[in-house]
């Protein structure tokens, strides 16, 4: 195994074969098998393709809540029968991208190449994140957006840095949480190594010092990009698609309720919040946004940036997706990418019978949710309570348990402090 391991030809090979493999399959399940492989997003992802093929907008295409950016990367599928699956090849792409940045970023931070091969293989040999990018689901194209987000402000890159931020959040809005992370991140010791005279000089400083030490030249910039290409390409897609493009991609999301495959605690409250005919005086849908956001954009930033920033975003985007209305399996490769930067020197991996306790636990209360689930839509039977909501919160609390352990982690750290470049 360490030989595989040493050998970036062998696990990319192994990563790009094991998707040919789902993809080939899948195809096979879809002509053959009334249980479709593809994902039914992806019919809606080329359906609105095909209705911008016809000078259409793609939001003609009913249950489409994407940026019109992702139907214009999928036209190809309109072509003919034979090019439907190139949004699937074009998501696995994304995945295997999104491998090799992770090991960039590993092997940036000292680990040597076998070792980074190994980690990023949770990501590029995960059965999970291969079956949900060639099913159709464009979560592979975040992951590739984030990692990269990531390698550019850790390479101080950060005018690219700020293009992928915009860009990523216009996509799918939840990678606005990373940016008061790097902001923070992005000091004048971070920036320029060694300078830690000038910066004890600000901490013993007045509050205007303090201030004027914090607007840098690279806060500045990240900021500036990242709005403007955000604001660029919302402007752009207004111009073309009117308020149905504000409608669709943004203020959806605040009173979506969707009580389908949905292992949130909110699940029962969104059902029989669904069933009220009229405004309803308590609105969940929209109040979710409190806890989840302040704990995920502001806390989590703060507490932790400066100590370890890929492993504070992989804390971050755990607290977005445990803490959402909605949370549904293919949100969890949303964290997942981050893992290879957290588990090197995680207690998980420190304390083995704690790393098998928490993998143990977290499969189990899937396990008992989707049990529940069957039981509802393919059986009949009611089971949202006291079934489907006890199994919920079970989930909830599970995850609130390994958000702790990954907190306690990393605010153990001291300061990860880039060395200085040539």
């Amino acid at each position: 195994m360490s030989k595989f391991f040493s050998s970036p030809l062998l696990v990319f090979f192994s990563a790009i074969a094991l998707r040919i493999t789902f993809l080939l399959y899948g195809l096979w399940q879809d002509a053959n098998s009334p249980l479709k492989y593809t994902d039914i997003d992806y019919y809606v992802f080329t359906d609105a393709s095909r209705f911008i093929t016809h000078g259409h907008s793609p939001y003609d295409r009913e249950t489409y809540r994407y940026t019109p950016l992702l139907a214009w990367l999928l036209l190809p599928t309109t072509w003919s029968s034979t090019w439907f699956s190139f949004g699937k090849v074009l998501f696995a792409i994304g995945d295997i991208v999104a491998g090799w940045l992770i090991v960039l970023v590993l092997r940036r931070q000292g680990m040597v190449m076998s070792r980074s091969l190994g980690f990023a293989s949770i990501w590029l040999l995960n059965p999970m994140v291969a079956t949900i990018s060639t099913r159709g689901s464009s979560e592979g194209l975040l992951g590739v957006l984030v990692v990269a987000l990531l390698w550019a402000v850790l390479r101080k890159r950060i005018v690219l840095a700020g293009v992928l931020l915009g860009v990523g959040v216009h996509l799918k809005i939840y990678p606005f949480i990373y940016a008061p992370s790097i902001i923070w991140w992005l000091d004048d010791e971070n920036l320029s190594p060694g300078r830690n005279e000038k910066v004890q000089k600000v901490q013993e400083g007045d509050l205007v010092s303090k201030a004027n030490a914090f607007v840098n030249v690279a806060r500045v910039k990240i900021t500036v990009v990242s709005l403007a290409t955000f604001m660029g390409l919302n402007t752009a897609m207004y111009v073309k698609y009117g308020w149905p493009f504000i409608q669709h991609t943004f203020l959806h999301h605040v009173t979506r309720i969707d009580h389908r495959h949905n292992f949130s605690p909110y699940n029962t409250l969104l059902y029989l919040n669904s069933s009220i005919s009229g405004s309803s005086p308590f609105c969940i849908e929209s109040l979710a946004f409190i806890p989840q956001l302040l704990l995920s954009a502001i806390v989590l930033p703060l507490l932790l940036a400066k100590k370890d920033l890929p492993s504070t975003m992989l804390a971050q985007t755990f607290a977005f997706v445990s803490f959402n209305k909605v949370c549904t399996s293919q949100y969890f490769l949303w964290y997942m990418v981050f893992l290879p930067f957290y588990l090197p020197t995680s207690s998980l991996l420190q304390r083995p019978y704690l790393g098998i306790s928490a993998g143990v636990l977290w499969v189990a209360t899937q396990g008992l949710w989707l049990q529940q689930g069957f039981n509802l839509e393919f059986l009949g039977q009611s089971t949202f309570v006291p079934g489907l909501w006890v199994s919920s919160l079970m989930f909830f609390l599970t995850n609130m348990w390994l958000l702790g352990i990954i907190v306690s982690d990393v605010g153990s750290k001291t300061s990860l402090k880039p060395t200085a470049e040539s």
